[in-house]
């Protein structure tokens, strides 16, 4: 079953009288569980379509199903409420508050979620032990390497339980040992359920999903199911 149906989505900018079009008539159907790659150079359109995947943007024109819900129809505070409930974001560059320990960025989405502070710190618990860092809760970003902040933004993204976690370059600042570590987390998670998907312009990392798109100029030119790494090693 579809959670993600795109239908001639487009995504054009405008600056005086110049229209630049970052997504061009972009068809795309992505199921429940599924683990996909989005790839391409610099300027074909993967972030742009990643936002627009997150509700961090609009298309132009075309529509966007997410589960039974038409996108590109919702309102401002809807589109925080999906934001919210129904995706988990995981950046390049983390986006860890500094002072903050990792329980209490953990908890954050659960705050703007108006959850009770008692309930907001189990699962804040449970999503860092998902994660391998129950033993690291009480730590600032500083006490962490690269790795373990990263993983701590997974279980941030984690602990709303959302159905799809989007990733941007997620392992964009790692060396290579802990990328592997990170996308081995990342298709742990997919084979839990979550549906995965991920922006990178590295071949490798985008050998471990099952699906890899490749964009350019805005357009997906392929689409192509494939076995992932971690189940060609086993």
């Amino acid at each position: 079953m579809a959670l993600i149906e795109l239908r001639k989505l487009a995504r054009i900018y405008q600056t005086g009288d110049t229209e630049f079009a970052a997504l061009r008539d972009v068809d795309l159907s992505i199921d429940r569980g599924e683990f996909v790659a989005i790839s391409g150079s610099s300027g074909s359109g993967k972030s742009t379509l990643m936002n627009i995947l997150g509700c961090l943007d609009s298309p132009t024109r075309g529509s966007y199903f997410l589960g039974d819900r038409d996108v590109a129809k919702l309102s401002r505070i809807e589109l925080a409420r999906v934001r919210n409930e129904f995706i988990g974001f995981v950046f390049q560059n983390f986006n860890l508050l500094s002072r903050t320990t990792a329980a209490e960025n953990v908890e954050l989405p659960l705050i703007y979620a108006k959850v009770p502070p008692a309930e907001r710190r189990k699962r804040s618990r449970e999503a860092l032990e998902r994660v391998g860092l129950g033993h690291r809760a009480g730590h600032t970003p500083s006490q962490l390497s690269g790795g373990q902040q990263q993983r701590v933004a997974i279980a941030r993204a984690l602990v709303t339980k959302p159905p799809l976690i989007l990733a941007d370059e997620p392992t964009g600042n790692l060396d290579s040992a802990t990328s592997a570590e990170i996308m081995r987390l990342l298709s742990e998670l997919q084979q839990s359920g979550i549906t995965v998907i991920y922006v990178t312009h590295e071949l490798d990392i985008a050998a471990y999903a099952g699906r890899k798109i490749l964009m350019k100029d805005g357009a997906i030119i392929s689409d192509q199911r494939q076995t992932p790494m971690l189940a060609e090693a086993s």
